[in-house]
């Protein structure tokens, strides 16, 4: 007969190892995220056809 209890305890210990790398890696981002330089924004105007024909 099958340890359904040890199996319980080994997917369980799977799981809690799982979530704790996700959460790490989370970390992990969100320090490179905010230690990050901040990107220059430009802003880029176009000129519509329609912009063009009332000239």
């Amino acid at each position: 007969m099958p340890d359904y209890k040890e199996m319980y305890l080994k997917m369980f210990r799977a799981s809690e190892k799982a979530i704790e790398l996700l959460i790490a890696a989370q970390r992990e981002c969100e320090e490179m995220y905010l230690s990050a330089k901040e990107a220059e924004i430009h802003v880029i105007t176009t000129v519509l056809s329609e912009d063009l024909e009332d000239q």
